[in-house]
């Protein structure tokens, strides 16, 4: 199969991988620009670029494109490929139907959550926000339409919100897409899978989150810490789903503390690691 391969940040990035490993290398990667980051805005490649070209000559000729807008000239390049399908994962831009349409088994999207549940942008933090014992992965044919079209294939995963943060999640969904993209496309380009639609009736969506988001009010936080054990549970959810972005926070003698890391103690909040503002990460000793 001749595929082309979209996505850019670290859950394609670990997709991408193991499809590498399992010697089905795409034909080409579409990922964003590259992007200054970091303090110093230094210009750095998507990580699925960066793995791309870590393999050199040990990987089959793989050709990048990286358009700020898929428009006329990208689309021409596209076709010019041939191939039988698009694979997309985390690309992170709209991608309109006109090259949806392109190959001629149509656009694949991976997507972490057991859809139409979690549709939209941040299905891992939500699962994880809300409490979930159990989320997982789609494979679906892709519309014009956010998340909505037909499911080719699934697969649960379950989890304790409690337990698992955003990253370690964020890896298991990903190892476990490429587990199902393996699966899947030698299934598509013989025919013989079976596509279902999607039941609108149980659609969720999800939302991106902002710093604000992050916020712990203080007196909750005091009510954690002594006890209250729903509160402890919605604070520790919400540090283990928005770290590293776009952070738990609360401000404390007027000034922003990033809550890190923590851990119930029966139905006790314990914080284990805290960055003052103006400071360097600390962790926290049992009783501070």
């Amino acid at each position: 199969m001749k595929y082309i391969f979209f996505g850019t940040p670290r859950f394609a990035e670990i997709i991408l991988e193991r499809l590498l490993r399992a010697d089905m290398p795409p034909a080409a990667l579409v990922c964003n620009p590259d992007r200054p980051t970091g303090r110093k805005k230094i210009v750095t490649p998507p990580l699925t670029k960066r793995l791309v070209l870590s393999r050199g000559a040990e990987a089959p000729r793989i050709k990048i494109f990286q358009p700020e807008n898929l428009d006329e000239y990208s689309i021409r390049e596209l076709t010019a490929l041939g191939a039988d399908c698009f694979v997309v994962a985390a690309y992170a831009k709209i991608i309109p139907k006109s090259v949806l349409d392109l190959p001629r088994l149509g656009t694949i999207g991976v997507h972490p959550s057991l859809l139409p549940k979690y549709r939209g942008a941040t299905p891992i933090q939500s699962a994880i926000l809300n409490g979930e014992r159990e989320t997982g992965v789609t494979i679906y044919q892709m519309d014009e339409k956010m998340d909505r079209g037909s499911v080719l294939a699934s697969a649960k995963i379950p989890i304790d919100s409690l337990e698992i943060n955003y990253p370690e999640l964020e890896e298991r969904l990903a190892q476990r897409s490429a587990e199902l993209l393996l699966e899947t496309l030698p299934g598509l380009m013989a025919g013989k899978l079976k596509p279902h639609a999607q039941d609108e009736a149980q659609a969720t969506y999800t939302k991106k989150f902002t710093t604000q988001d992050g916020f712990v009010d203080g007196a909750n936080l005091d009510k954690a810490l002594a006890g209250d054990a729903e509160q402890a549970e919605i604070i520790i959810r919400k540090i283990r789903a928005l770290n590293p972005e776009p952070g738990c926070w609360t401000m404390k003698n007027a000034k922003r503390t990033k809550l890190l890391e923590a851990k119930l103690s029966g139905t006790h909040l314990v914080l284990a690691k805290i960055q003052n503002e103006g400071e360097r990460a600390r962790a926290l000793q049992a009783g501070s």
